[in-house]
């Protein structure tokens, strides 16, 4: 409370992109940190059933998740990021007086309001497949147990979002994507994960029909933890949306918070 008022008396501030999310053209929820669906979604709607666990029992569905290997068919359509000056994989880090950010709101004062509507206009990128997980990140979303977080390079008020793809592979292989988000190594220089810094983004599942649905336990383990759904939820700030197909847009500099922006160096791993 202490640090906050003195943030207000100072006159700190620091802008924050938000993400809105839609499905069938209705607002769902905002975020200011990570939508996820597959991996995420799943352990978040598998912990709901252990809640008298307390907070381990993040930790036991994500562990009951890795086991299970699930992954969900469908499309991946975005709209990437039209400044060139940064990108998921340039080792900057968003700090106290970020120049990305700073550039990014000089650019805002130009904007126009018909730019709200340009979304429909553009060529989306697309991209099929089955996926372990999609995540869209407004920030690092750093956190204990991932000191450099989902997407260390995102930053806080640039207008944009990073899109994490890790498409269908074995379990050992997902399991060496998420060692990586607790070291010092890159964890999307792997050949099933991509990364792209997006403005927009949407999701549609692929419709399944019941012969092919039976077919997806993969393996021993998924026997084991009970047959996969046809399609997952989104983890949406830590919050469920049942809804599958989703549309994700970011909302520049959406809010204003009474803070200074994050403590730290600036530079890479």
């Amino acid at each position: 409370p202490v640090t906050s008022a003195l943030h207000i008396i100072i006159g700190d501030t620091q802008p924050m992109d938000v993400c809105a999310s839609y499905h069938s053209g209705e607002l769902m929820r905002y975020s200011v940190s990570l939508i996820g669906y597959g991996f995420f979604g799943d352990v978040l709607r598998e912990s709901e059933t252990m809640r008298f666990l307390g907070p381990f029992r993040y930790d036991l569905s994500g562990f009951k998740m890795v086991l299970s290997n699930r992954s969900y068919s469908g499309t991946v359509e975005f709209l990437e990021a039209d400044d060139d000056r940064s990108s998921p994989r340039d080792n900057t880090r968003c700090r106290t007086g970020c120049q990305v950010c700073s550039e990014s709101s000089e650019r805002r004062k130009e904007e126009s309001d018909a730019e709200s509507h340009c979304c429909d206009s553009e060529i989306w990128q697309k991209i099929s497949g089955s996926f372990v997980a999609i995540n869209v990140t407004g920030m690092s979303s750093a956190c204990p147990k991932s000191q450099d977080g989902l997407s260390p390079t995102a930053h806080l008020a640039d207008g944009t979002a990073d899109l994490i793809l890790v498409r269908e592979c074995n379990m050992f292989q997902f399991l060496r994507h998420l060692k990586r988000h607790t070291n010092k190594k890159d964890q999307f220089a792997l050949p099933y994960v991509e990364v792209h810094r997006i403005r927009a983004m949407r999701f549609t599942p692929e419709k399944l029909d019941e012969e092919k649905a039976t077919c997806r336990r993969k393996d021993f383990f998924s026997s084991i933890c009970g047959m996969p759904p046809e399609t997952s939820s989104w983890n949406c700030d830590g919050e469920i949306l049942d809804c599958a197909q989703l549309s994700v847009r970011v909302h520049h500099q959406l809010i204003q918070l009474f803070a200074r922006g994050i403590e730290g160096t600036s530079c890479s791993r």
